[in-house]
Order: structure tokens, then sequence, then C-alpha cells
């Protein structure tokens, strides 16, 4: 399983969320710090991941990581995709 050894590099990080992903994107882990819990999204996922990132973003300009990533986890729908992080 060589796509979950994956080198991951912290891309943004908050109070409550933080997101990793590998340097061609093929592979995102956003992760909600509070209950534990992490989306692992690569393939087709990390692809939409990545056009909803970057709208969330240019829609929230002066928004904090955890103001991006929360709108991503909440009305992204990337909570359904997340399990017991570790």
């Amino acid at each position: 399983m060589a796509e979950l050894d994956t080198v991951l590099s912290l891309v943004a990080d908050g109070d409550e969320y933080s997101l990793h992903a590998a340097a061609d994107q093929s592979r995102f882990v956003l992760r909600y710090k509070p209950d534990d819990l992490a989306a692992d999204l690569s393939g087709e996922d990390a692809e939409r991941f990545r056009g909803d990132y970057e709208t969330v973003k240019s829609q929230l300009p002066e928004g904090s990581s955890d103001q991006v990533l929360a709108q991503l986890w909440d009305q992204g729908g990337y909570s359904w995709l997340a399990g017991q992080d570790g």
C-alpha cells in the first residue's frame, strides 16, 4: 500500500482543524482535532477536495485556517468521509 506511505506536509493548521497534503496533491488528510477524526482523501475525493478548498479559500480570503477548513468539514460534506484518526 504505497499510497499510505505518501509523505504529507502541513498545509493549514488551526486550533480545531489541520490539513496535510502530498506534494502532488494526490492525497489530503483533513483532521478535526477535538474528536480525533480524520478524512483521508485520495483519488476522485482528492480531486474534488482540491477544487473545493481553492473555492472556499477564495470566498474567505481573510478567513483563518479553522474557518476555511470548518466550512469544508461541515458544509463541504467531508465529515461524512471521516473516521477515527490514528
